[in-house]
């Protein structure tokens, strides 16, 4: 699936790998990575390629709930949260992630807060970027 237009771009670079750093062309963010120890690295502070995504993934998400919220006309608390849990593990060649988006939409009916998540990851950019690669399951908390 490809936008009709670009209304947005940008770009990062990384070096080093995920013991390397990466920025961004606009210059307002770069970040030491580091692999985990989990993964067979050192740990440390540094960031890493699952921690970027879960970020970037919950925040556009979160996006998408407040759109469909804004035209179904409904208003939601400012303490509304999206949640992402992301995994890395091993396939037959090479690694794949696994999502879960644990959203939270306080006061709202449960059954309604259910239906603008449907409808959010359908609208949601990194819903239909993983569609068909990752599965990711949808939890209201």
């Amino acid at each position: 699936m490809k936008p009709e237009k670009i209304l947005y771009e940008t770009q990062a670079t990384a070096t080093g790998g995920r013991d390397g750093k990466v920025e961004n062309a606009q210059n307002n963010f770069a970040l030491t990575l580091a692999l985990p120890k989990e993964l067979g690295g050192p740990g440390g502070s540094g960031t890493n390629p699952e921690q970027l995504f879960a970020a970037g993934y919950a925040a556009c998400f979160l996006g998408a709930v407040k759109l469909v919220a804004r035209q179904s006309r409904l208003s939601i608390s400012d303490d509304v949260s999206v949640t992402a849990k992301v995994g890395i593990g091993p396939i037959p060649v090479g690694y794949a992630l696994s999502v879960e988006l644990q959203v939270s939409l306080p006061n709202i009916d449960r059954a309604f807060a259910r239906d603008i998540v449907a409808q959010a990851h359908q609208r949601c950019p990194y819903s239909n970027a993983t569609r068909g690669n990752i599965d990711v399951i949808l939890t209201v908390v």
